[in-house]
């Protein structure tokens, strides 16, 4: 029996694989295509996440797609916000059809005499099992685990009598009006969190073990909104994703170049938004360089307003163990709570957890090289989209797909069966996928493919090399092997 065939098959239907389809109907409309999402509606991590203020940690200016202007007045846009920008999209380019709800993929193998890849699928609650084939496969489904995020081992967390919830797994009945809250972390989900819940709780604690650094930015964006009123739409989001670009490096190269100075201007904006007295070299001046971890982004101040309002408190120390009315630290005040908040960070999974097997052998992932941040060396006909750790996600994986379809037209012009990333050159150096210092990418980074020392295996995490690369740049590269006539 025949399997369902496809030219390419997009595994998730967050903002990845929505805007991998647009990029397959406009470049490549003769190419047949599905996207299977695990989960029963689109979103990906917008509709996984529910915690209270879920938003965006980037400007939707350049988080958004290059092809679907943003047009709402606030740049940091909140979860709703961004769930109905891709409903809008997927209305809009008639994706509805091609998107297959509670499909999880499991596994894949790759055959060179047939050149097509057998997709493992389990379908709907019953977890039906069903194959699918296609000509190519891109995974956009991002590097966490949605199964659970990342909680540790406290001590006596069974003796605490209030309620304890991960922000992964947020309790729809979780009611903390009125309650003393405490949450753990000082990430980009912490951050969000303590200003948010402070509205309504009697007292929020953000418990952080080490500080992160942290900018305040305006929620909206006088020049975009400015733009907008005077231009075409298209014409003011250009313009304004552009702005954003060159601001977004210009501060990571500052970040890089001079630290120190990098240091000290965060600092006297931390300084600028809380009370005189405030201890922020405690709280608020990290150990290690900016953007060796995330900066995390507050719109309008939020957290610094909670601060000064008394509603929220910062404590910086390290947990000796859980109580029943709450926490006790190691200097050995205790923090009272009804509801601790564990925000301590997501799982990275390497590839969705896929197995992979080509040509009848299972793929280690961590012996593999990335191949211009979207391929891995020898693996044929597979892409996946990762974005950015230092600018917007979407940015990178938006000229990872049009770079796919590049690459689609070349194979087809020239007759093509199969492209496969090769490692020819003795003298490339391994390293670490993702360089950062955070402990959620330490601990799970060896499983994941490397990336080399220098062009095509290398990460430079610059969106102008990115460009000229994917957008520009030769396909057939000496890198890539192309291999197989296509059959007639």
């Amino acid at each position: 029996m025949s399997l369902e065939h496809f030219d390419v098959l997009i595994v998730g239907a967050g903002l990845s694989g929505i805007g991998a389809a647009v990029h397959l109907g406009q470049q490549c409309p003769q190419q047949s295509y599905a996207i299977l999402e695990g989960r029963e509606t689109l979103g990906g991590t917008w509709d996984l996440f529910r915690y209270p203020g879920i938003r965006s940690d980037s400007d939707m200016y350049t988080l958004g797609y290059s092809f679907r202007p943003w047009t709402a007045a606030k740049a940091i846009a909140d979860g709703p916000a961004i769930l109905d920008y891709m409903r809008e999209v997927v209305r809009d380019y008639g994706l509805g059809p091609h998107i297959r709800y509670q499909h999880r993929v499991v596994g894949a193998e790759w055959s060179t005499p047939e050149a097509r890849w057998t997709v493992e699928v389990e379908r709907g609650p019953q977890r039906e099992r069903l194959r699918l084939s296609c000509r190519f496969l891109y995974l956009c489904a991002g590097y966490y685990d949605y199964a659970g995020g990342y909680t540790p081992d406290y001590p006596g967390l069974d003796r605490f009598r209030g309620r304890f919830v991960h922000p992964q797994q947020w309790p729809a009945d979780l009611d903390y009006r009125g309650q003393r809250v405490v949450v753990i972390g000082s990430g980009a989900t912490a951050v969000t969190l303590v200003p948010s819940m402070a509205r309504e709780a009697a007292q929020v604690t953000m418990l952080q073990r080490s500080p992160t650094y942290i900018l305040a930015l305006p929620g909206q964006d006088a020049i975009a909104n400015g733009l907008r009123r005077l231009l075409p739409a298209k014409l003011a989001y250009a313009i304004t994703r552009w702005k954003n670009v060159l601001m977004q490096m210009f501060f990571f190269n500052l970040c890089r170049r001079a630290p120190g100075l990098a240091r000290k201007l965060i600092r006297a904006g931390v300084r600028h938004q809380l009370p005189r007295g405030f201890d922020v070299d405690k709280h608020f001046a990290p150990s290690y360089d900016p953007w060796d971890q995330r900066v995390c982004l507050v719109p309008d101040g939020d957290l610094f307003r909670a601060l000064r309002s008394g509603k929220a408190d910062i404590v910086t120390d390290h947990i000796d163990s859980f109580t029943e009315r709450g926490i006790r630290l190691k200097s050995g005040q205790e923090l009272a709570a009804d509801v601790v908040v564990s925000a301590t960070g997501l799982k990275l999974l390497a590839l969705g957890g896929l197995e992979f097997v080509v040509d009848g052998e299972r793929v280690d992932l961590s012996s593999k090289l990335s191949y211009k941040g979207m391929m891995i060396s020898d693996i044929p006909n597979m892409a996946l989209a990762i974005g950015y750790t230092n600018a917007s996600w979407t940015l990178k994986v938006d000229l990872s797909s049009a770079y796919l379809c590049r690459l689609l037209k070349h194979m087809d012009q020239h007759g093509y069966r199969q492209c496969t990333p090769r490692r020819r050159d003795p003298e490339l150096q391994e390293q670490p996928l993702i360089d950062f210092s955070s402990g959620y990418v330490q601990r799970a980074i060896e499983a994941f493919p490397k990336q080399g020392s220098k062009s095509p295996w290398k990460l430079y995490q610059n969106y102008l090399f990115d460009l000229l690369s994917l957008r520009y740049g030769a396909v057939d590269d000496g890198s890539m092997e192309f291999s197989g006539a296509l059959a007639k």
